[in-house]
């Protein structure tokens, strides 16, 4: 039997608690993160991906440079036992439609070195040097919606 997905925006991290225990998660408790918060989680949209009852998925979008026409992606994170099911992709997409509404031309996001081929896959591309957050090579990408 198929689950049924659906999405929760909200502005701000503390509206969703759901995307604070998936991040938590993820970025502490999995890949050794310590600074997973920071002040753009106040006012950033989050987007929450259910699968069914359960809360899998989570990202978040803000501006970027306005002059530019860029939102800002990122926190992309799906629950270890619902990878590899397009759940991520699907965060992806909502956020970019999101910002499309919103007037914004491009989306950029600082991506995990790991993660560059999932991000190809739905149509980023690398630009800038290779930098490190908290002992991980990450790399610039960017797409126009």
């Amino acid at each position: 039997m198929e689950q049924k997905i659906s999405m929760v925006f909200a502005k701000g991290i503390d509206a969703l608690p759901q995307a604070v225990e998936i991040r938590k998660e993820i970025f502490m408790a999995e890949q050794g993160f310590v600074n997973e918060f920071d002040q753009t989680d106040k006012t950033a949209l989050q987007c929450v991906l259910y699968l069914g009852d359960e809360a899998a998925a989570t990202g978040r979008m803000y501006p970027g440079k306005e002059q530019e026409k860029t939102a800002v992606i990122g926190r992309i994170a799906v629950k270890k036992k619902y990878r590899h099911m397009g759940l991520g992709s699907r965060v992806v997409t909502a956020l970019e439609e999101r910002a499309a509404k919103e007037g914004y031309e491009r989306c950029v996001l600082a991506a995990q070195v790991r993660a560059k081929d999932f991000y190809r896959s739905v149509g980023y591309e690398a630009y800038g040097e290779l930098f490190d957050d908290e002992g991980i090579p990450h790399t610039m990408m960017k797409k126009s919606i």
